[in-house]
């Protein structure tokens, strides 16, 4: 009788140790996205439901986000431990806030060309940099397109002095555009054409002028890790890399099927509309002739030096940004496994 309560009494704590061990092993992450659950977040949702994150002992939470800026925020204040944010906007929270305790940091980079771009009417007669002047542009105040429009203009020898800008909640701003409210709009590529398409105005009918080829070699959006991370869980942010790089060979390879992992964390999508929104990012920001030459995921330090420094000029921030401060490669994956785009 004894000896049986002793058994079962030493299976229980074997098991009970067992079950610790195993949570010991999982290291909890928590992501901010950078915008909703959008055709482009497929690539960190297909790590987890491909079990890639599991794979690598990570116990990682995807929430949606309402913008780069305040993606950077939470990772900074320590709410989230990873993120999804735009280069320009963790350049400006480190270069405004030069003694905060602990800064994120870029360790991967997912939009090696920045989507931003301008968009108008074609009747309106705007082809060209040079049919801006005197027009009304419009956009939300933090975006990323219209904080680098200094830089756009610099490029192509405007005064960006001289612009007239209308500001409005971000669901105003392709009605606004389509209203003839203003002359034109600063927006991410994949997110503004296909707004317009949803009020009715046709491909065609559209002029979009993308930043990248206008002169502006801005990154765009990398993955941000907190300072917390970088210092207590440098192996869990190498496991996390490893896991979406993984991710990322397979959304590039089947698009289809990652809008379907999309479908099921948010069941009110539109797939057909979410499918033509990935494959647009993946076309213009993910898999670039830049990004091929430079290699998924990476930098390269004299165009990340010029950024730091167009940034620091454009935005007005307090301090100058150092481009040393704000990337760190030492977490990423081997070039075999960052070798993701489809032969």
């Amino acid at each position: 009788m004894h000896s049986s309560k002793f058994f079962k009494f030493g299976i229980s704590l074997l098991l009970g140790a067992s079950c610790t061990l195993a949570a010991a092993q999982e290291t909890r992450i928590k992501f901010q996205l950078d915008w909703r659950f959008e055709g482009p977040s497929a690539l960190f949702l297909v790590a987890k439901s491909k079990g890639y994150f599991a794979q690598e002992k990570l116990d990682v939470t995807i929430d949606a986000g309402n913008g780069s800026g305040n993606a950077v925020n939470r990772v900074a204040s320590g709410t989230y431990d990873m993120g999804f944010a735009d280069m320009a906007a963790l350049m400006e929270f480190t270069a405004n806030n030069p003694d905060a305790p602990g800064k994120p940091v870029g360790v991967m980079m997912v939009y090696n060309d920045t989507p931003a771009a301008i968009f108008s009417l074609k009747k309106s007669g705007i082809k060209k940099p040079a049919d801006l002047v005197g027009k009304k542009l419009g956009s939300p105040v933090f975006d990323a397109g219209r904080r680098a429009y200094p830089i756009f203009a610099k490029a192509n020898g405007l005064d960006a002095t001289k612009t007239q800008w209308t500001s409005m909640d971000p669901p105003l701003r392709e009605t606004m555009l389509a209203r003839g409210d203003v002359d034109a709009i600063t927006g991410f590529y994949f997110t503004s054409l296909l707004n317009l398409n949803a009020r009715g105005i046709k491909d065609e009918d559209i002029n979009v002028m993308m930043y990248p080829d206008y002169g502006v070699r801005l990154y765009g959006n990398a993955i941000i890790a907190s300072d917390a991370m970088v210092k207590q869980k440098p192996e869990a942010i190498k496991g996390f890399l490893r896991a979406f790089a993984k991710a990322s060979r397979d959304v590039m390879a089947n698009p289809d099927a990652a809008i379907k992992v999309l479908k099921e964390r948010d069941g009110l999508i539109d797939e057909k509309l979410e499918l033509r929104r990935l494959k647009l990012a993946i076309a213009s920001a993910i898999a670039t002739p830049h990004a091929k030459s430079e290699g998924y995921g990476q930098v390269y330090g004299p165009r990340l030096t010029l950024m730091a420094s167009q940034v620091s000029d454009a935005y007005g921030t307090k301090t100058r940004v150092n481009a040393d401060k704000i990337w760190n490669a030492s977490f990423l994956p081997s070039k075999a496994e960052l070798d993701v785009f489809p032969k």
